[in-house]
């Protein structure tokens, strides 16, 4: 006969749970750039970061660096990996594919009750900009991209492109101050806004690759000014 699984215990299931919500959290703070490329982590820092323990956040981290999201440097220390030209581009090409094609399908899909939600979203980033504090921008500038991904009602599609932020997330911090000052982001929402308004597919994939394609030359600036001051 076979052996009957024997059940598991309540405290090993609430460190399960604890796993989960911990897993969740730093990988929210990844994709939405709150730590740079190049930063170290330890485990007892992730632990008081999340307030918990150990063991959960042991977990977390090893679920993130399984994905690619982190690398140990060490036993306990791990690091935000810094993507060179090459993953910078292929990242990009399979984003502008992914991304273009979740927000073509989601053009049939908003509502005007949708498009509110992103010129709500929109009007935290551009105050964000204008003050300067760019990891609150980046934050809100995620869940307005996802709010649009959502709406192509593909979960496994939206899913995909969140591994995908999840490399890229923490690069996402070299755009700035120029993509403030230059306002690149912000003229493309505002035209996929208008996009989704008028149930353009064409016009609001053209806008999010745009906002992929503009990212992506900044980012490519910024790792050629590292490389090159690394030569120096």
């Amino acid at each position: 006969m076979p052996d009957i699984p024997k059940k598991v215990p309540q405290v090993e299931r609430a460190m399960e749970r604890l796993g989960d919500a911990a897993y969740r959290q730093m990988k929210e703070r990844i994709i939405r750039g709150v730590y740079r490329p190049g930063h170290k982590l330890t485990v007892r820092a992730v632990a008081q970061d999340l307030d918990v323990s150990t063991t959960p956040a042991r977990d977390a981290i090893n679920r993130l660096t399984s994905e690619g999201a982190l690398v140990y440097t060490g036993p306990k220390t791990v690091v935000v990996p810094v993507l060179d030209s090459t993953a910078l581009r292929e990242i990009t090409l399979t984003r502008l594919a992914l991304e273009g094609l979740a927000s073509e399908q989601a053009a049939q899909h908003g509502t005007p009750v949708d498009v509110e939600e992103l010129k709500s979203l929109q009007r935290l980033i551009n105050s964000a900009l204008d003050e300067k504090r760019y990891a609150e921008a980046l934050w809100h500038n995620k869940e307005f991209h996802f709010a649009i991904y959502r709406l192509s009602g593909l979960p496994h599609l939206v899913s995909i492109i969140e591994s995908l932020w999840l490399r890229i997330g923490p690069s996402l911090h070299n755009l700035y101050p120029e993509f403030a000052e230059e306002k690149y982001g912000v003229r493309n929402h505002e035209i996929a806004m208008e996009a989704l308004e008028e149930r353009d597919a064409a016009s609001l994939r053209a806008a999010m690759e745009n906002d992929i394609r503009d990212g992506y030359r900044r980012l490519k600036r910024a790792n050629q000014e590292k490389e090159g001051d690394c030569s120096a």
